[in-house]
């Protein structure tokens, strides 16, 4: 008996190693491990590989060793040579234009709201059609945060109003709406990949961009001669965490469930991180000689007015996108209200 014992446990130990890796998934980001989108991968394969039991096993690729940019990542995703990688607009705005909806301006005030729209149903709206207008390819796992809020950086003077803004050289990401956000305020708008923004600003090829705090200091821009921040925080920094369909699908319903559980709490992380990373990244941004304005409530609604033209680029030219927002701004309001409640609740 002991003999057979020892032989069954010889057996089990050659065949660990082949259980314990039934799965791997190939991560990307465009990014450095400075960034919010490596903390969030970081949480993802700590849960993944712990939850699944070794069964699936997570690799990470920053930078561009997979892929160099947004179409090309997400190609990757769709013909299965990538698993996971998280866009901005730039790539996904290029096969799905509604998506720029969520970088309309001014809709959204607060982390709260914001957080509570992009872990709602809202998501899985944006999900669904994506599945669909992909061929079943592109699976919009979660949508998280990477680098706060969108506000106005510049090389040359402190922004006040919109009025400041006319004939800078801005940057923006490869897509539509924030191109005509910048026509808009009166700007030149430049649409650069993220990994050429530092020597676009030191060439002056673009004497701005539309940023959080953290990508700022951890790109190292004030070297690059950036120094005033305007922080009118126009628009939530959404991450799209994208999965291949066939990947996920080829897995049994108990690691997915893991997979989906893994986004779940890479989404927390990429929300809270940002906000504790910004408290650093303001001092440096302050040693380096930045300057921080921070709008008046005048000012801030004279920047939303000056975005009005926008919301209508957006309804009369992507297709579909009068329902679109209006589903948007219905989120927004059911997520404001939610909040506003608690609010209430809390202080009593």
């Amino acid at each position: 008996m002991f003999k057979t014992v020892l032989t069954l446990a010889a057996a089990l130990a050659l065949a660990a190693p082949a259980l314990a890796q039934d799965y791997t998934i190939r991560a990307v980001a465009n990014s450095n491990e400075e960034d919010e989108d490596y903390d969030g991968l970081q949480v993802f394969k700590s849960h993944v590989e712990a939850a699944s039991n070794g069964a699936i096993a997570v690799e990470i690729y920053m930078g561009t060793q997979l892929c160099s940019n947004g179409a090309e990542c997400l190609q990757g995703v769709a013909d299965g040579s990538i698993d996971v990688y998280i866009s901005t607009l730039d790539g996904a705005a290029g096969l799905f234009p509604y998506f720029q909806v969520l970088d309309m301006p001014y809709l959204m005030a607060d982390d709260r709201v914001a957080e509570r729209v992009l872990s709602g149903d809202f998501m899985r709206y944006l999900r669904d059609r994506a599945l669909e207008d992909s061929g079943n390819t592109l699976r919009l796992m979660t949508i998280g945060n990477t680098g706060g809020w969108r506000s106005y950086a510049n090389t040359q003077r402190r922004v006040q109003t919109p009025a400041d803004l006319a004939g800078l050289k801005m940057r923006t990401v490869v897509a539509d709406l924030p191109q005509e956000l910048a026509r808009a305020m009166g700007a030149s708008p430049t649409p650069i990949p993220w990994p050429e923004l530092f020597t676009s600003l030191q060439t002056r090829v673009v004497e701005g961009t539309a940023n959080g705090i953290t990508d700022i200091m951890s790109m190292r821009f004030p070297e690059a001669g950036l120094r005033y921040l305007t922080l009118d925080q126009h628009a939530y920094m959404g991450a799209y965490w994208w999965m291949s369909n066939d990947s996920f699908m080829a897995m049994p319903e108990d690691m997915r469930q893991i997979v989906v559980d893994g986004f779940y709490a890479l989404q927390q992380a990429t929300f809270a991180s940002p906000k504790r990373k910004s408290i650093p990244a303001y001092e440096a941004f302050a040693a380096a000689g930045g300057e921080v304005y921070v709008p008046t409530p005048e000012e801030r609604a004279a920047f939303a007015e000056a975005a009005e033209p926008v919301y209508a680029w957006f309804t009369s030219t992507v297709s579909g996108g009068e329902e679109i927002l209006a589903r948007f701004r219905d989120a927004v309001a059911e997520a404001e209200a939610a909040v506003n409640e608690e609010r209430a609740r809390d202080i009593q």
